[in-house]
């Protein structure tokens, strides 16, 4: 089973987690999230982010959820990654990470496709159907 890892600054990580524990009634295993200030120097968030790895992988590879492309956090975790190893995906939100928890079992590229379909399936403009996913 491949590990998550949410990367995100200080309590989003663990609100994100909460929320996927109330949905599916218990927390599934190999998910953890830092607790990053985003005031720590790049050598602590990868420091972090290597701890943070080692505690969900167990053989299968490790994806990263983070936050936002582009910050220091990201940055750092980009010198981490190995390809089908440990992956980065940006922009996490709830629906995105339920996708993930219900399709670990896939290989590392299958769960990155359910992962992006997820996160972006989730964004819905309620009040204006056409809106949904950036459609007109």
């Amino acid at each position: 089973m491949i590990g998550l890892l949410i990367l995100a600054d200080k309590n989003l990580g663990a609100g994100l987690i909460a929320a996927a524990v109330h949905t599916l009634g218990s927390r599934p295993p190999q998910l953890a999230a830092t607790e990053l200030d985003y005031t720590e120097t790049p050598e602590h968030m990868d420091a972090v982010l290597r701890d943070g790895i080692r505690q969900v992988d167990r053989g299968d590879g490790v994806l990263i959820l983070a936050d936002v492309y582009g910050a220091t956090h990201t940055n750092v975790a980009c010198h981490l990654l190995a390809r089908g190893r440990i992956e980065l995906i940006t922009g996490v939100n709830l629906p995105m990470l339920l996708r993930v928890l219900n399709y670990r079992h896939l290989k590392m590229d299958d769960l990155i496709d359910k992962a992006l379909s997820g996160g972006s399936g989730g964004i819905i403009c309620a009040g204006n159907p056409e809106k949904i996913r950036g459609t007109r």
